[in-house]
């Protein structure tokens, strides 16, 4: 499962868990409905991810990889959506 799925598989369970009161009605497996809407969410979650691709200053300011490994990280995520 690729960065992209697992982000729009996040976003898709936050809109219908009944624990993050979500649109799930009561009863309702809610993988199941997450197996089969997912796809909808891509576009939430490659938006997710290109905000994601500059880091903010707080990151910069660690300076953890000022040789661009965030920036190339999050493009390879981003991969043929990029």
């Amino acid at each position: 499962m690729d960065m992209v799925e697992r982000i729009a598989r996040v976003l898709a369970g936050q809109h219908f868990s009944r624990n993050a009161e979500g649109a799930a009605p009561p009863g309702t497996a809610v993988a199941e409905i997450v197996d089969k809407q997912w796809p909808g969410y891509v576009d939430d979650a490659v938006a997710v991810l290109k905000t994601m691709r500059e880091p903010d200053a707080a990151m910069r300011a660690v300076d953890f990889a000022p040789n661009g490994t965030w920036e190339r990280m999050i493009q390879t995520a981003l991969g043929r959506h990029a």
